[in-house]
């Protein structure tokens, strides 16, 4: 199999850091998105979406959504756990990820989608209202997700998961998004934050 990756950029990120912590090794090429690479024909017969990163399996069979591309490898090899084991875990892991993706991933993505001068080529029309509003909620979300750690050492429990994958690269792509976290309170957020970016996967 080989997956075609896009660098920096956060659901990139999101299969590289779970690639690290599964120790898995795949064949990788790297799509220059500035240059608008994912873009080709050559790549659009590949994956019609023009997202990535995008895994084309030996079949020919190709994946171009992070969790679905995640969630296949997972199968394939499933120590350690990230989608949890038991039913309850697995939707616990399920219900947290979707909330990190939907309720601050998408916001920050939003936030420098519409407000980074370097987004145009990627964006087209930039609506900065737009971003400077998904930069209020990105940050009034994190309520959400201190709440969440201040009874639990992982968001989804006592267990690393992608849920805490999808999160930590959210917060890692605050400065490009120009948000600011709040220097004062989320004490538990921030300490979740300390711990995650110890972890071998996050060094690059």
């Amino acid at each position: 199999m080989k997956l075609y990756d896009g660098g920096r950029a956060p659901n990139p990120r999101r299969v590289q850091v779970f690639l690290k912590e599964k120790a898995i090794d795949i064949e990788t090429q790297q799509l220059d998105l500035n240059a608008l690479e994912h873009r080709t024909p050559t790549m659009l017969a590949l994956n019609p979406t023009a997202t990535v990163p995008f895994l084309v399996l030996d079949n020919g069979i190709v994946l171009s959504e992070t969790i679905a591309i995640c969630r296949y490898l997972e199968e394939l090899n499933p120590e350690p756990a990230l989608f949890g084991t038991m039913p309850l875990e697995r939707a616990t892991v399920e219900m947290w990820n979707r909330r990190a993706e939907f309720g601050f991933l998408m916001r920050v993505a939003n936030s420098f989608r519409h407000l980074h001068p370097g987004a145009a080529v990627l964006e087209g029309e930039q609506v900065e209202a737009w971003g400077k509003k998904n930069q209020r909620l990105a940050v009034e979300y994190l309520d959400v997700l201190d709440a969440q750690l201040a009874n639990n050492q992982f968001l989804a429990g006592d267990t690393f998961s992608v849920a805490d994958i999808t999160a930590i690269i959210a917060y890692q792509f605050f400065k490009p998004a120009r948000i600011e976290l709040p220097a004062q309170g989320l004490l538990a957020f921030k300490r979740w934050v300390n711990e995650i970016e110890t972890r071998d996967s996050m060094i690059f």
